[in-house]
């Protein structure tokens, strides 16, 4: 992630995303509330945080469903428009890991019908993640 010195970008960013928090999907409201405030595993996540990012030689962003900054770990839930758009998520997983970010993807069902699930899942992720790491 750039640090951006385009205070415009930041600002259009920073406009969009609290847009989307005010806007947030009845998935997301389920997610969030499930890992807000450091509830789960004492993790800290933001919603609707934005990755700035370099390509082709313009900076831009794209805005993370939600992301753990300690893991550099997003989180993203896909609805049903995601079926239509695998070309698109595919490359925007391919710039996360580029820019050394983890993606975990998770579809609305998921969250809606097994939250559990998903949350094992999630933990699973911490567990590599923290036994992966050099001593």
């Amino acid at each position: 992630m750039s640090l951006t010195k385009d205070h415009r970008l930041v600002e259009v960013a920073k406009q969009l995303c609290r847009k989307l928090r005010k806007n947030a999907t009845k998935t997301e409201k389920i997610f969030w509330e499930a890992v807000r405030n450091k509830k789960f595993l004492n993790k800290k996540f933001y919603r609707q945080y934005p990755i700035f990012f370099d390509i082709y030689g313009e900076e831009t962003f794209y805005i993370a469903d939600f992301y753990c900054y300690e893991y550099k770990l997003v989180v993203e839930i896909d609805g049903k428009i995601h079926d239509y758009n695998k070309k698109h998520d595919e490359f925007r997983t391919c710039i996360m890991n580029d820019l050394s970010l983890d993606v975990l993807r998770f579809k609305n069902e998921e969250i809606e019908n097994n939250l559990e699930n998903v949350l094992i899942k999630l933990k699973e992720y911490f567990q590599e993640a923290a036994n992966s790491t050099p001593d």
